[in-house]
């Protein structure tokens, strides 16, 4: 008896011992199959949500950089008692133009007529090289996009102080600037889609005005 059990051991496994053998293999390869495409899902989830934070991120920097950094209308700096004007300056709720120094990626800048507005849902810059002198050659218009997916584009102003504005006799955000003075703030708030997931703070910016690159 001792002799036919040694013998069948040394047949290898039975028949049910392969059966488990499989399926504790199989339970095992599910799991780390499990793991490795919940780990993938993760690591795309958060590649996104990254992207996105750095898209917004980038759009709020250069526009805070641009209205920022709007130039002084020449001689307004010898009058500091009116308010501060801009080279040209003008808004509605959901377009703003004005002329600022327009990044060229090569470190430095030049004054360009700028048109922030909403277009198909992208939110985008329109913009040209500023010219002082009146010329009947026209920069083409070059379009900058900013962000998509965007479903409304609100802007707002806020009064600047000493500037007279008849409608606007208490304080309050403005949808419309048509002053030859630059408001005090300027607002621009963005609505995103049903189930799209950025979120835009209200981005206020105050101008600070400088002298412009002549």
């Amino acid at each position: 008896m001792h002799q036919l059990m040694v013998s069948r051991r040394q047949r290898g496994f039975t028949l049910l011992e392969m059966l488990v053998t499989l399926i504790v293999l199989g339970l095992l390869i599910i799991g780390l199959n499990r793991g490795v495409w919940t780990g993938l899902r993760i690591w795309g989830t958060q590649t996104r949500q990254i992207g996105t934070v750095a898209e917004l991120d980038s759009a709020a920097r250069l526009l805070r950089t641009l209205i920022g950094g709007i130039p002084l209308l020449p001689g307004t700096a010898a009058n500091p008692g009116s308010p501060p004007r801009a080279l040209s300056f003008s808004g509605t709720a959901d377009q703003l133009a004005f002329v600022a120094n327009m990044p060229t990626g090569l470190g430095g800048a030049r004054l360009a007529d700028i048109i922030l507005a909403l277009r198909n849902g992208r939110l985008i810059l329109l913009w040209k090289q500023h010219r002082h002198e009146q010329s009947g050659a026209v920069a083409a218009d070059v379009e900058t996009e900013l962000l998509r997916g965007v479903v409304r584009l609100e802007l707002g102003y806020w009064p600047t102080i000493g500037a007279t504005i008849d409608a606007n006799p208490t304080a309050t955000w403005l949808s419309k600037w048509d002053s030859p003075a630059v408001p005090q703030l300027i607002r621009i708030r963005l609505t995103f889609g049903t189930g799209d997931s950025r979120s835009w703070p209200d981005l206020i910016v105050a101008p600070t005005l400088a002298s412009p690159d002549m």
